[in-house]
């Protein structure tokens, strides 16, 4: 079993006040049951989905179940919402009682929790595994922050020194390879290390939870169109989103693709980035960029096997990126941004005090006219540019002018 970084969280809050009641969300086989059992062990275990238990456990009164269960874990809690009230009661009698509720998808956030629990609750997201937990050995390894977390957290470029000199280099190296190829599901970095198994794994995964669960949970009649619209949207992962285009080619209407691709954001399948379009002297295109969380699921369900193309590890890194800066808590905003004269940016992360924007190139040998989209975008923003970043399969550190840094995604995100 890898670290989490979530698991910090829970030791800390999983008896404090305010984690009587943690709500720990994520898409299936992400580890949280995995994690929630590890850490604690004092918790009873309850599965919704047993049928006779589950049947017999929605009698309990908040007194039955303030002495049959004062501290348990209720996993795929959105199947059985009535659970959430029952919870509720017992948090407003009882000053002891601690639970722990796992669901799959924010739907159950969307539907019940915010409706019964506001207020009484911890809400925690849980990701496929980042690259930093990957790297590490078991349960009890210390997660190394990334570059790009260092960054982060401590707002500066933190080394000119090419990761190709770095001691594990070889390991990083790899580890990021196999990431692009499989994604982070943490099966897929346990006992499943066979290519084959892997793709295996990943189709099995497709077929049970993204086109059985999520048509269940949104209640997703015309299964034929949620399948097509899936893989148009695995095929252009990266790329400018067109609900009308997407429509037309599955034959629902506009309002139902977006309905689908909503699900699939609030299912933690992929990342809808809004575009930046503050500058009102500017022409900006305001069309959102859809991603892809996990490139392994992308690849899965577009059935491909050759290496990536260009967008796809673009959402790749990006998504990365995502994942790293919600796993330290940064209080950071994500736009892509395009003019209408071509000037395009594929990644401007917001934090309080500026910006750092990023363009991703697969290529192995940056140059300078890589960067041709960062310079001067100081005069289109609204707030400091703190850092320019073009992020490529170059393992060189290379400084380009305008303060634009070229680094590996490799070792910006390991």
């Amino acid at each position: 079993m890898k670290n989490r970084f979530l698991k910090n969280e829970l030791a800390l809050n999983r008896y404090s006040k305010i984690g009587r009641i943690i709500v720990l969300t994520g898409a299936r086989q992400t580890g949280k049951t995995t994690l929630v059992k590890n850490l604690c062990n004092d918790y009873q275990y309850i599965s919704i989905e047993d049928p006779v238990i589950g049947e017999q456990l929605k009698g309990l009164t908040a007194k039955q179940w303030s002495e049959l269960y004062p501290k348990a874990i209720l996993d795929e809690v959105q199947k059985a919402p009535v659970f959430i009230e029952s919870i509720k009661s017992v948090y407003d009698q009882y000053d002891e009682p601690r639970y722990i509720l796992l669901g799959s998808s924010q739907i159950l956030l969307l539907r019940k929790i915010r409706e019964s629990l506001a207020g009484r609750c911890l809400i925690l997201d849980m990701f496929p595994l980042t690259l930093p937990e990957i790297l590490t050995q078991n349960f009890d390894s210390e997660i190394e922050l990334s570059y790009f977390q260092n960054l982060l957290v401590d707002g500066n470029i933190l080394s000119d020194v090419s990761i190709l000199l770095y001691g594990n280099h070889p390991t990083r190296i790899k580890t990021f390879n196999d990431f692009l190829l499989y994604g982070g599901l943490p099966a897929l970095h346990g006992d499943i290390q066979d290519d084959v198994e892997r793709q295996l794994w990943l189709k099995n995964y497709v077929r049970t939870y993204l086109e059985r669960d999520i048509r269940d949970l949104a209640d997703i009649r015309n299964l034929e169109a949620f399948s097509k619209i899936l893989r148009l949207l695995a095929v252009n992962s990266g790329q400018l989103m067109n609900y009308s285009r997407l429509a037309a080619e599955t034959g629902v209407s506009s309002k139902t693709a977006q309905r689908f691709v909503e699900y699939m954001n609030i299912s933690y399948q992929t990342l809808t980035l809004q575009s930046w379009s503050r500058n009102h002297k500017k022409r900006l295109t305001k069309s959102p960029k859809i991603h892809f969380l996990d490139p392994g699921v992308m690849r899965a369900v577009s059935q491909k096997k050759d290496p990536l193309n260009g967008n796809e590890f673009e959402s790749a890194v990006i998504a990365e990126i995502y994942k790293q800066a919600k796993m330290v808590n940064a209080d950071l905003r994500f736009y892509h941004l395009r003019t209408a004269d071509g000037r395009e940016l594929d990644l401007l992360i917001e934090s309080e005090k500026g910006y750092i924007a990023v363009e991703v190139k697969q290529t192995k040998s940056v140059r300078s006219v890589d960067g041709r989209h960062l310079r001067d975008i100081d005069l289109i923003l609204d707030k400091p540019v703190l850092h320019k970043l073009i992020l490529s399969n170059d393992y060189r550190i290379t400084k380009f002018d305008d303060n634009i840094t070229a680094i590996s995604a490799c070792q910006f995100l390991t």
